[in-house]
């Protein structure tokens, strides 16, 4: 971590825009060099006199100028140059070139084609601009009833007047969340889940519980024991190759799962942002409990992350309270984009991307079991993801600071932690994010020999 503390003192203005001006200049000048990593927000705000929350609005103006990148859990680099508009993970001056196996994306295959025949199309609609209006808070009906579609290839029997259309899974998650909880309740989950799930409860000031796992996922009296109380509000859980696991909750452990929840009144929200990737699966936790499940998934993992575009459904009544939580945050998802995802769904474009997609994940899945050859290893043949238990003494930190001085960037199971405890020797590793087979098979090629060799002893003391 980069021992950089920015003078402020000849700086004008909001504090926060300050910083951000600081990263600039240093990088500008050489200061502050490519990859390095900068100060956590508490460090720097301690070292500048400043809020926490100042130095995170600071480097969240500097990631919007494309200055630094990060990941909740594992820091705040300063960004690679750029070619041509793309991130090439180019190194600098003979540094080590950084595959990222750290973020979930799908595997690359541009939808070019299928993206210009939509934008055809759409130029030769009538009444085109009422796409740019102010339109209803849950989205046109259209393209509700497209997401009612979608969400119904997952088994889940759904009435486009219960489907709202978000902009992803994560807009979807946030607004379940401010309709069904108030600051201080608290929530439960999966001992190992979502970062972005914790970040969204720690904005809203609500307390995360975890709940033990294991081969099926959630464990029936861990989570009767968690309920017992009365105190838990919500269970949030992805049943359908779990982040980070990698496991599929089966049909059993859900209907257990789901009568617990609601025993104790407690409202399940499902993450099913996976759900379309196997090409078999389970009902959704939502069939099994379908009076108290909001469910939400996304078309960032099936089709393209860039349309963000998700869906959200839920039971009449708790549907009625996500209202003012979507008018609240975005007033509405975009529609232009909504219209497209509305017609690939409609005319088998949609179905068409995703049994790529389910394709090529499995080319890599196949590619790391090869080179891996972890029998423990946790992994979904259609996943994006796979979940490495480490030997001893490794420890995912550890594990993960070694590869990233190797060239390699993974997440350790640390990241992934709710509500306490001591997180497994462990480390997430995603295929999808390398640009070529030839990159991620380098990758995985150093985390094979990196297994083999042991820590070094500075790095073991954490």
């Amino acid at each position: 971590m980069t021992l950089w503390t920015p003078s402020l003192k000849q700086r004008r203005g909001p504090r926060y825009r300050a910083i951000a001006e600081a990263v600039a200049d240093d990088i500008a000048r050489g200061a502050l060099q490519e990859g390095a990593r900068l100060p956590t927000h508490r460090d720097l705000a301690a070292a500048l006199g400043v809020t926490v929350g100042t130095v995170s609005r600071a480097y969240a103006e500097a990631q919007r100028r494309g200055l630094v990148s990060g990941e909740v859990g594992r820091g705040t680099f300063v960004r690679r140059e750029r070619s041509g508009g793309l991130d090439l993970g180019m190194p600098a001056h003979g540094e080590t070139p950084l595959v990222d196996l750290s973020l979930n994306f799908p595997v690359g295959d541009l939808e070019d084609r299928e993206l210009s025949k939509a934008l055809v199309a759409l130029s030769r609609t009538r009444d085109l601009a009422r796409l740019l209006e102010y339109l209803p808070h849950a989205g046109m009906p259209p393209h509700r009833k497209a997401g009612a579609e979608w969400i119904g290839r997952s088994g889940l029997r759904a009435h486009a007047a219960q489907v709202m259309v978000c902009c992803g899974a994560q807009h979807g998650l946030a607004i379940a969340l401010l309709a069904l909880t108030a600051p201080g309740d608290l929530v439960l989950a999966e001992s190992l889940t979502y970062p972005v799930f914790k970040t969204l409860a720690g904005l809203q000031r609500l307390k995360v519980q975890g709940v033990a796992m294991d081969e099926q996922g959630i464990v029936p009296d861990a989570l009767e024991a968690a309920c017992r109380g009365g105190a838990a509000k919500v269970l949030y859980c992805i049943p359908t190759i779990q982040n980070p696991t990698a496991r599929v909750m089966p049909e059993a452990r859900r209907k257990r799962i789901a009568a617990i929840a609601q025993t104790h009144g407690v409202t399940i929200i499902e993450d099913d942002l996976y759900g379309l990737l196997p090409a078999e699966r389970p009902l959704p936790l939502a069939r099994y409990a379908p009076e108290s499940t909001v469910y939400v998934t996304s078309l960032s993992k099936t089709l393209a992350p860039g349309l963000r575009i998700g869906y959200l459904w839920a039971p009449r009544p708790l549907f009625e309270r996500m209202i003012p939580a979507i008018a609240s945050t975005t007033w509405m998802a975009p529609p232009l984009t909504a219209e497209i995802a509305a017609r690939w769904i409609d005319d088998g474009t949609a179905d068409a991307i995703l049994k790529r997609k389910r394709a090529l994940a499995a080319e890599r899945q196949k590619l790391a079991a090869r080179i891996l050859r972890i029998p423990g290893a946790g992994a979904h043949p259609h996943g994006y993801h796979l979940w490495l238990p480490l030997p001893e003494p490794w420890r995912g930190e550890t594990f993960a600071t070694r590869l990233r001085e190797r060239g390699v960037a993974v997440t350790p199971a640390e990241v992934f932690l709710a509500g306490g405890g001591k997180a497994p020797a462990a480390v997430r590793l995603c295929l999808g994010a390398a640009r070529t087979t030839d990159h991620l098979e380098s990758a995985l090629r150093i985390v094979a020999d990196t297994l083999e060799g042991a820590p070094h002893r500075e790095l073991s003391v954490v």
